[in-house]
């Protein structure tokens, strides 16, 4: 008895797609959190480290995409 070709991966090819689109999500709150150093050692720029783009933006960015990651991951292919 030959087994149904939708069923034999855990993954349809739209679980992959939503995967990757959360990768990118994630990877976008990283670059967005990043930067803010000096290359003086004896330079301290306090608004540009803890501006809100990397205290408050970039967090709420990488945890949108965890939460799309989680969901490629749990989605149910439909039933035919």
């Amino acid at each position: 008895m030959a087994s149904d070709p939708r069923h034999d991966m855990a993954f349809t090819r739209l679980n992959y797609r939503l995967l990757l689109i959360g990768i990118g999500i994630v990877l976008l709150g990283y670059m967005l959190m990043s930067g803010g150093g000096s290359g003086d050692p004896n330079v301290f720029d306090a608004s540009e480290i803890f501006s809100a783009r990397r205290i408050t933006v970039a967090p709420i960015v990488c945890l949108v995409g965890y939460l799309f990651i989680v969901y490629a991951i749990l989605k149910k292919p439909k039933a035919a």
